[in-house]
């Protein structure tokens, strides 16, 4: 199976507005609360052998996700679940917005846990650095301790801050 052909935004959106494609966002859930196409099918990559799609297997779908890079690494594979004609929106949800078409956004929406664990490892880190550099050596341990479970993280899949930063009150999904 090839992959999927790229589509702009406005070839997807003239589409859409047709009722000729389905539109299928890959992101996970976290991302699709803060900001998605309308219309969009939720069907996040981490479990989208097995998520239901309300899609004709021979429907035509175009596949998007934040900047097109998940989907086109990934076009194949999902390509497989269909029939019919399949699709990346070039330049994902990113290129979209840029184009001037709308999005759902929900700025009370938490940000993407991703974005969180970045944004947590990186603090750490550099209060482990200054502190080790201001304070005592040992604080250098900090940073060390937060490379290695960044390590770890890409080596396995595993994120033990994401594990953790999901379960904080602001990351709580309130059921719709």
């Amino acid at each position: 199976m090839t992959a999927p052909a790229l589509l702009s935004p406005a070839e997807v959106a003239a589409r859409l507005k047709s009722g000729a494609v389905r539109l299928i966002d890959i992101r996970e859930p976290d991302e699709f609360d803060r900001a998605h196409i309308l219309g969009a099918l939720p069907a996040p990559l981490s479990i989208f052998d097995d998520a239901p799609l309300d899609v004709a297997p021979d429907h035509p779908v175009v596949f998007m996700c934040r900047s097109g890079h998940r989907t086109g690494m990934n076009g194949a594979r999902l390509a497989k679940r269909f029939d019919g004609p399949t699709y990346v929106l070039d330049g994902g949800l990113d290129a979209w917005r840029q184009a001037g078409l709308p999005v759902r956004a929900n700025a009370k929406a938490p940000l993407e846990l991703m974005r969180q664990v970045q944004m947590a490892a990186g603090g750490l880190i550099l209060t482990g650095a200054l502190l080790g550099s201001l304070v005592h050596p040992v604080f250098w341990g900090l940073s060390a301790l937060v490379g290695a479970g960044l390590f770890v993280a890409g080596a396995t899949g595993f994120c033990g801050m994401a594990r953790l930063l999901a379960l904080a009150p602001w990351n709580r999904r309130t059921p719709s």
